[in-house]
């Protein structure tokens, strides 16, 4: 029963706050996570009542399924935009932006807060320093495509934005194992791996690709057999579900004296599942149609439940708020000069140029997965792990809350989202059953 009040609190509170949100032109995103920090432990939890709100952070973690299964549909509906006409167009700008904007980024927050810890070297560790370097060319896809869906963007910048976001995630993984790998040598006692520094991340996005790949082909295969839409539909679900749950497996292998770590990445299969199924099923686009409507609720208590989990209790250390402050400015320098020099260089429109960047300073989901793997690793001091999760933490509390906001002042500077109007999805049904009767016609 409380699992199930909670839940419901959630999605309400959620879609409440969405409506003051719009009378002040917030994205709903925005009000989501707002809503999870109002019924999080901070808040509405310190009641201790359960099923009123989310009592603590192990009670949060008891809802993690949710966030996961959220994850793979946003993945696959950012992989249903990369359909191989449009790629061809804009494949090569989004892969020489995707790659510089994040190493750039990293490059960027390496040198300040490396500066920082000749200044503060109590507080901020060289290693840590680095960790958090690579951490920082992370982007949220979720909040990214959220602001699209719920405000119907579309136009080049729009198009060129998903498949970034998407490349951002496979380029992150790379950077943040080369560079973790260099800050755990740096660590007494530590030594380079050569096989997790070189090898690793590059195997988790081949075989996270082919996983993707391999499941897409099979359920293009499997729809084939069903006419139903709401089959369609479940079946839909039910592939979604799978990678999801198949991209969770991991393992070790020893080789010699190296050790490799053999896994997958959740949103990298769930984005090639939806890339393959929208290039080879012709009813793909009807399909996704539905399938947004069905995760709508799904989606609002991820962001809920991401809200909740925000750290608030980061802002009562000074350490932490200066390092978060130096990591904050200078991941958003790195990331709006890293899409603004690359998209010039490849001869993007003016308003591309211009806006990209600020699109790309959302947060979340892959930055936290980094810290709590720097956090659980035996080899990485203890200490400089709390303090990779606490400035992670910190930052993604600013993005998570701003970038949204930010993302669609950008898109509506571009021109791709339509200045908002008073709309209801009842008066357009009412429109569209009064559009449908026949007029009656006079004969003489």
């Amino acid at each position: 029963m409380e699992i199930l009040l909670v839940l419901s609190i959630a999605l309400f509170s959620g879609l409440m706050l969405s409506r003051l949100a719009k009378l002040v032109h917030l994205p709903a995103v925005t009000a989501y996570l707002v809503a999870g920090i109002l019924v999080g432990p901070y808040v509405l939890g310190q009641l201790g009542i359960g099923g009123i709100g989310f009592t603590s952070k192990e009670n949060i973690e008891s809802f993690s399924i949710i966030s996961d299964v959220a994850l793979g549909f946003i993945a696959f509906s950012i992989g249903n935009e990369f359909r191989v006409s449009q790629l061809k167009k804009i494949g090569k700008q989004a892969t020489i932006i995707g790659i510089f904007q994040a190493v750039i980024t990293t490059v960027l927050v390496d040198a300040a807060l490396i500066g920082l810890h000749f200044l503060m070297p109590e507080t901020l560790s060289l290693s840590a320093a680095i960790t958090l370097g690579a951490i920082a060319s992370a982007t949220a896809p979720a909040a990214t495509l959220m602001v699209v869906k719920q405000y119907k963007a579309k136009g080049p910048l729009t198009e060129l934005l998903l498949p970034i976001v998407a490349l951002d995630d496979a380029v992150g993984l790379v950077l943040f194992s080369v560079s973790f790998g260099v800050a755990k040598a740096m660590v007494p006692g530590g030594t380079i791996n050569v096989m997790s520094v070189a090898v690793e991340p590059v195997l988790e996005v081949v075989l996270s690709l082919a996983l993707g790949a391999c499941m897409g082909l099979l359920f293009t295969f499997v729809e084939r057999f069903f006419h139903s839409r709401s089959k369609r539909l479940s079946m839909s679900v039910a592939f979604v579900l799978t990678t999801v749950a198949l991209s969770m497996i991991s393992k070790t292998i020893v080789i010699g004296t190296q050790h490799i770590h053999i896994g997958f990445s959740p949103l990298l299969s769930c984005m090639m599942l939806g890339t393959v199924f929208c290039n080879i099923c012709d009813f793909s686009e009807e399909l996704m149609d539905r399938l947004d409507r069905w995760t709508a609720p799904l989606f609002i208590l991820f962001f809920v439940i991401s809200g909740a989990e925000l750290e608030l209790s980061v802002f009562t250390s000074i350490s932490i708020v200066i390092v978060g402050i130096v990591y904050i400015i200078f991941r958003s320098i790195g990331k709006y000069s890293g899409a603004f020099i690359s998209s010039k260089a490849v001869h993007c429109d003016s308003k591309i140029v211009k806006y990209l960047g600020i699109t790309l300073l959302p947060q979340a989901g892959v930055a936290l997965g980094m810290a709590n793997q720097v956090g659980s690793d035996p080899i990485f001091p203890a200490a400089d792990g709390i303090l990779v999760a606490n400035i992670t933490l910190f930052a993604v509390l600013i993005y998570e809350i701003v970038g949204p906001m930010l993302t669609k002042i950008s898109l509506l500077k571009a021109g791709e989202i339509k200045p908002e109007g008073k709309t209801s999805a009842r008066n357009e049904w009412l429109e569209k059953i009064k559009n449908s009767i026949p007029h009656p016609h006079i004969h003489k």
